[in-house]
């Protein structure tokens, strides 16, 4: 399989597997709500969801460089195959408890960030054997993770109102497992291979070590940090949009779960295109400026329309705006996230810089059930489309985010990608 197929497959299998995570996010509050569970039952499942994806990032990245990229991949979606289809299937017959759901869906996503660690530290290699420039080929990555939104959220939301959620659940183990066969056919014995400028791994010091180091580059960077605090922040509001605020405003304001769907998949489909059109643009705009306008622009309407309790219309046309200006977030963090960190460390460092940008995720599910049923889901809303604005102009500041900027003495259109060595 030549390098372009190679890369192709690796950014299919990255849709398939995102796509049974976006269908997971949809079916889950139903099943909280078909069990007669509230709004706080709905962010607590939302915590119990998202937790263990920080733990994953955290802990996970240094054994994703000793088990192997690809095979992490496959067992993340093997896990969360099994998990997902115990669920209805112990509903169904022996019973499944409030806390045993929420241990299948604690365990579910335990893998999921290592799993997509994997899949991106073979994407450099990968897009520099195939002649793409990095940030063309972080933006096809990132486009596929809102593709699978597009994919997966419609999808789920029509089998939830359809079957029910249990059966939907059902439906996305097997779309996982359909992830981990594809991963196995396409990318079996995939490696990354050093490019000759790049400097020798170093042996591993012990996994608490290794940890360690990646830890320490991760607090050092200036500018690590200050994307660590921001993402992290804006992280938990969209949490809170998502995960618990979003799936209320479906079921007493719009349709229920087809019209959570719906604007899930609108956003997703917009933030495709975003990420995709952006890929073909990034190498010549300003980061830092576009970053702030995008990331602004990613937030505000979403949150605004639905604060005011408008219809399904507004909303989707909000999502339109916000989902596309969202799609080029994440090629622009990605690219520099590829830029600053040493070869050799990249999944830890991966994983670790997701776990920080992720840790107040589970918060935000849980605060924003809370919050909506204290406040209600409308001013929840207000406050948190305010707090999201005030907080993505931060980069305007200047100080070490002028580091967003690509370095001058790199090219912008084709960049050196070292990329370590460990098998699949």
């Amino acid at each position: 399989m030549n390098a372009r197929w190679r890369l192709r497959s690796l950014l299919a299998v990255q849709v398939v597997s995102r796509t049974g995570n976006v269908a997971t996010t949809i079916a889950v509050p139903f099943v909280v709500l078909s069990r007669g569970g509230s709004a706080t039952d709905v962010g607590i499942a939302a915590f119990a969801a998202t937790v263990p994806i920080v733990l994953g990032g955290a802990f996970g990245g240094v054994l994703v460089e000793r088990f192997g990229f690809v095979r992490s991949s496959v067992v993340s979606d093997l896990v969360s195959a099994v998990t997902l289809a115990a669920i209805p299937l112990l509903a169904g017959t022996v019973g499944l408890p409030s806390w045993g759901l929420l241990v299948l869906v604690f365990l579910g996503g335990l893998f999921d960030t290592p799993g997509e660690s994997g899949r991106r530290v073979l994407l450099p290699g990968l897009a520099t054997a195939a002649g793409i420039p990095l940030e063309r080929a972080v933006g096809h990555f990132e486009a596929s993770v809102r593709f699978s939104v597009l994919l997966g959220a419609p999808a789920a939301g029509l089998l939830v109102g359809a079957v029910g959620p249990l059966p939907a659940l059902a439906v996305t183990a097997s779309v996982f497992a359909a992830a981990a066969v594809l991963a196995v056919l396409t990318l079996r014995g995939a490696t990354v291979h050093p490019a000759p400028d790049a400097a020798p791994a170093e042996p591993s010091a012990g996994y608490w070590r290794d940890l360690g180091a990646g830890l320490r580059f991760c607090v050092r960077d200036p500018l690590f940090r200050l994307v660590i605090a921001l993402v992290l922040v804006t992280n938990l509001l969209d949490a809170a949009r998502s995960t618990a605020l979003l799936p209320l405003y479906a079921d007493r304001v719009l349709d229920g779960a087809q019209s959570l769907g719906i604007v899930s998949g609108t956003f997703g489909g917009a933030a495709f295109l975003g990420s995709l059109a952006f890929g073909y643009v990034a190498h010549r705009v300003p980061r830092r400026i576009t970053f702030v306008v995008c990331f602004v622009l990613a937030g505000g309407p979403s949150l605004v329309v639905p604060a005011l309790g408008l219809g399904l219309p507004w909303v989707l046309g909000a999502c339109v705006l916000s989902g596309f200006a969202a799609g080029a977030l994440n090629p622009i963090l990605g690219a520099v996230e590829l830029e600053r960190i040493p070869a050799p460390m990249r999944a830890r460092v991966f994983g670790l810089l997701s776990a920080g940008s992720w840790a107040g995720i589970p918060l935000g599910g849980l605060v924003g059930g809370i919050a909506a049923d204290g406040i209600g889901v409308t001013a929840t809303f207000g406050i948190v489309a305010v707090v999201y604005t005030v907080v993505t102009l931060s980069p305007l500041l200047g100080g070490s985010w002028r580091l967003m900027e690509r370095r001058a003495a790199e090219p912008p259109a084709r960049l050196p990608v070292p990329v370590s060595t460990p098998s699949a």
